[in-house]
């Protein structure tokens, strides 16, 4: 069964755009182990991994719909991917509170196009998530133009991993995984040549905060969610833009499970926001980001 929204959007009070399905139903992780303990040390995330049924409901006793997603990173972590497709069928069976994004491996090459669009036209995944340090690719790569091309095609996002990251860090080399990939400038000639391509930068983009802005603020394509911290410690920069000239341009997103959307609303809360600003960031952005209206559901 195809995803088809669900969502009743007048009785949602937000939509979180970045949330984590990070186990499976036959219990396997998306992530190697030694990357899970690594990354829950990092955040001080040390609750257990809830499965896609049981995250639903967490954001379904809160009145908040979550954009859930895997990683395939197959090919760089010789570790096996969880589906994308039993992803989009459980968020189907949850379509009230769930959107699914895909996932694909891009060094799977046709590949991965064949499956981007399988995975909208048979599983009706309503955009794509990518980690460019977690994946090993450097997103302006033009190898990578035939997928976003298809993606374009297809009219729905695609998220993009921008800045530090959890995953890998206090291991030793991170694990091999290079942070300079998620440089949030790499996606700035993606955005360019890809003008109908929706992308967002995921988190705030430290230590290329600035980059990201600037990117943000050019190019009428590129959004950013505000997921991976906590508000309190957002770079006052961002705040500031979120405020005026990105205020239509800014998503919620927590990172959950590395950061619970309880925490991450409370913070928020506490930010020195304009009134009218707040349910743009909270939900209207994103109901205009996925094509939704406040009359959907």
């Amino acid at each position: 069964m195809a995803y088809e929204y669900g969502l009743a959007v007048n009785d949602l009070i937000a939509i979180d755009t970045h949330v984590h399905i990070e186990v499976d139903e036959s219990g396997h992780n998306a992530l190697p182990q030694v990357l899970v303990d690594a990354s829950s040390k990092y955040f001080k995330a040390n609750a257990d991994r809830l499965g896609l049924d049981s995250i639903a409901e967490l954001y379904r006793e809160r009145k908040i719909a979550a954009v859930v997603f895997t990683v395939d990173a197959g090919t760089r972590l010789k570790h096996a991917a969880n589906s994308s497709e039993e992803l989009a069928l459980g968020a189907a069976r949850n379509n009230d509170v769930l959107i699914p994004f895909g996932s694909v491996d891009p060094h799977t090459g046709d590949a991965a196009i064949t499956r981007a669009r399988m995975l909208v036209e048979e599983y009706g995944v309503k955009g794509f998530k990518f980690h460019p340090t977690v994946q090993n690719f450097n997103p302006s790569s033009e190898w990578l133009y035939p997928l976003y091309s298809e993606i374009q095609r297809l009219s729905v996002p695609a998220l993009f991993h921008t800045g530090q990251t959890g995953i890998g860090a206090g291991l030793p080399g991170g694990f091999g995984l290079k942070l300079g990939l998620s440089n949030p400038m790499h996606l700035d000639s993606v955005a360019a040549d890809f003008p109908d391509l929706q992308i967002i930068m995921a988190h705030p983009s430290v230590p290329w905060q600035d980059e990201a802005i600037s990117i943000a603020t050019h190019k009428a394509n590129v959004w950013i969610d505000l997921s991976g911290w906590s508000p309190k410690y957002f770079p006052e920069s961002l705040v500031r833009q979120a405020n005026s000239l990105l205020q239509d341009k800014v998503l919620f997103g927590s990172d959950y499970p590395l950061i619970h959307p309880d925490r991450w609303l409370g913070d928020f809360a506490a930010l020195p926001l304009k009134d009218e600003v707040r349910p743009k960031i909270l939900k209207a952005n994103a109901l205009r980001l996925l094509g939704l209206s406040s009359t959907s559901g």
